[in-house]
């Protein structure tokens, strides 16, 4: 896991003190401007980490799931679909970014008859822009408005960025879905500057509004800095006014666990707001930090009511696979039950091998993998003995060939100047490397994530533990790495020659499973965990690669039922859990012929029947009814 957003904790216990990453810092001050291909703020950890392509699908199978009506969108593309919305009889699909982030936006389906959906609308958002996890509509009835409203985030494409590009979110009237009328496009946080271009809001991993009373709301994730909880005051939506930031890490302490070290990735990621016994409650999916419970009815002076903790080790793959392993700590999404009893919460992850990694004097150290170079598979080891190739970009003197030696040599990099892409083609390109380790630059310094292409194995490491690999770790200066200085030169590790040899480096990786699904009370305070549910798939080593994506997506619970609950798992189709004795059971499932790629799920009803809505990435829209007890 790696991002700008990162916040390493020293997790001897919670009153230890706090350490920010240098790039945290950087983050801070105004953003990163990087092209490197460096995965270093939240909108590139989401799309690292999320909406991944392993293709193959598990076989059509089905219980207690019947169709009731389907309808492909009107543009046939492989991963286009993202979220989905049900309102007064119309469904909204969000257009995400694939294949080339063209026509963003949302299409709109009449679903008045659930066994024949129509698409009748499609409403853009910016050129470049693309929507994804925010696609919610809601009546709003103010003294300043009254009709439906589409709320829908916006994210950007890298740098191609259109004179009609937008960030932030963008409010619809859809009063009438088949005429609607923008309310406000591309409002949100414009402080500090965002990260693509001054005048864009930054950019929205997702959008939840609501009505409460004479006022109506809006809670945007914000992608581009740390305080990434955004609050409007959209009681006319026409002119949204932003009222306050929230960085739940710093505001309410208590939601950072312990242990393991590994949960160092605190970010906002999702969001809803029910009104519990008069209260305007939120429950925000704060990544590794948990499932967070917040009284908003004064947004200005938000109250904690409680939080969840990961367990350590983790228990479904514990239960499921017989695996001792740290939990990963991806809180994606989560719902109330319909009499708040439970809390049911989507834990993502579309990594099924966890990385180890360690040098011959004993050290352990945190790495990432490059996205798409060779990955190493469960149960694979690489090893070699590190040497130092400086920033090896097509600007600086040719990478030296590897040694020969008797073992396997590993080119220990340092980030700057040029593409990650590049300086892989460089070591290649000299001979003789297992792989290729980029250590971070002055000015950024932490952990992060890299997405680069080549024919080597890929890993980035923290400054730190570059400058360890060649028992340098005592000259490494915490401070003057914050500080920057010389970006160029700064990335270099001083007074160490080019060819030095240093520790033999290793990395094995290890089989840990698939995102799944999490049951706690709906206490105050910290939040029991009951149980925990996974498709026994998600756990099956065999089916680690080439059955498609095997993590859940999305919840979301029964409107009419307590102890009912519908689940988006990607290729592992829709899943129906009903809470039997404060544990989840599987009571219902479906896979159509040639496999699904579910991303969103939405309940309503319809002529006093319950259906729901799920949204197939390349597909489209499906309409189901869960037919069991």
């Amino acid at each position: 896991m790696s991002s700008l957003r990162r916040r390493p904790v020293l997790l001897a216990a919670l009153s230890a003190l706090i350490l920010i990453t240098p790039a945290a810092v950087a983050h801070e001050a105004g953003g990163s401007t990087s092209t490197d291909g460096g995965i270093d703020h939240a909108e590139a950890t989401h799309g690292h980490h999320q909406h991944g392509g392993d293709h193959g699908h598990l076989p059509a199978s089905k219980a207690n799931v019947k169709v009731v009506g389907k309808a492909a969108i009107n543009q046939d593309t492989e991963g286009r679909v993202a979220d989905v919305g049900v309102h007064n009889g119309y469904a909204y699909l969000a257009a995400f970014r694939d294949p080339n982030c063209q026509k963003g936006g949302v299409y709109v389906f009449d679903i008045r008859d659930p066994a024949k959906p129509k698409q009748i609308n499609f409403i853009r958002t910016g050129q470049d822009s693309y929507v994804g996890e925010g696609s919610q509509v809601v009546r709003i009835d103010t003294p300043k408005f009254t009709g439906d409203v589409l709320a829908f985030n916006n994210e950007i494409c890298g740098t191609h960025l259109n004179t009609t590009t937008v960030g932030g979110a963008t409010l619809v009237d859809v009063t009438n879905p088949k005429v609607h009328k923008y309310l406000a496009q591309g409002f949100g946080d414009f402080d500090p500057v965002s990260r693509n271009a001054a005048g864009l809001a930054h950019e929205v991993h997702s959008v939840f509004i609501w009505d409460a009373g004479d006022k109506a709301y809006a809670v945007l994730v914000d992608d581009e800095e740390f305080a990434d909880v955004d609050i409007f005051d959209i009681t006319d939506p026409r002119a949204p006014v932003m009222i306050a930031e929230y960085d739940l890490f710093e505001r309410f302490p208590q939601i950072l666990q312990a242990a393991p070290a590994n949960l160092v990735e605190v970010f906002h990621h999702d969001m809803i707001v029910k009104e519990i016994a008069g209260r305007q409650v939120m429950l925000i999916s704060y990544w590794d930090a948990g499932y967070v419970k917040l009284d908003v009815t004064n947004p200005l002076n938000p109250v904690y009511l409680g939080d969840t903790d990961f367990a350590n080790p983790d228990p479904e793959l514990l239960e499921s696979a017989g695996i001792v392993a740290a939990p990963e700590g991806n809180a994606h999404q989560s719902e109330f039950t319909k009499n708040n009893d439970y809390v049911i919460a989507a834990d993502e992850d579309f990594g099924p091998y966890a990385l180890k990694a360690f040098t011959d004097d004993g050290t352990s150290f945190g790495a990432n993998q490059g996205d798409l170079t060779p990955q190493l598979a469960a149960g694979q080891t690489l090893s070699g003995t590190g040497i130092y190739v400086g920033r090896a970009c097509d600007v600086d003197t040719a990478v030296p060939a590897a040694p020969a030696a008797g073992t396997g040599q590993i080119a220990v990099v340092t980030r700057g100047a040029c593409t990650f892409t590049e300086k892989l083609a460089n070591v290649v390109a000299a001979g003789g490397y297992e792989a290729a380790v980029v250590v971070n630059r002055e000015g950024e310094c932490g952990a992060f994530g890299m997405t680069l292409e080549g024919t080597l194995p890929a890993f980035s490491v923290d400054r730190r533990t570059g400058f360890g690999f060649f028992d340098k770790e005592g000259e490494y200066d915490e401070a003057q790495c914050l500080a920057g200085g010389d970006t160029e030169q700064g990335s270099l590790i001083p007074g160490l020659a080019i060819g030095a040899t240093g520790d033999v480096i290793t990395f094995s990786s290890s089989f840990d499973g698939w995102g799944y699904v999490h049951l706690y009370r709906n206490n105050e305070g910290k939040m029991a965990e009951l149980d925990t549910y996974a498709i026994p798939e998600a756990h099956d080593p065999a089916k680690a690669s080439g059955h498609g994506d095997l993590s859940v997506h999305e919840v979301a619970t029964s409107p009419t039922r307590n102890d009912l609950a519908y689940l988006s798992y990607y290729s592992g189709g829709l899943r129906v859990t009903k809470i039997v004795n404060d544990s989840l059971v599987e009571v219902g499932h479906f896979i159509d012929e040639g496999g699904n790629n579910f991303w969103g799920v939405q309940v309503f009803s319809h002529n006093g029947r319950e259906y729901v809505a799920a949204s197939d990435r390349d597909y489209g829209l499906y309409i189901f009814e869960y037919t069991g007890n």
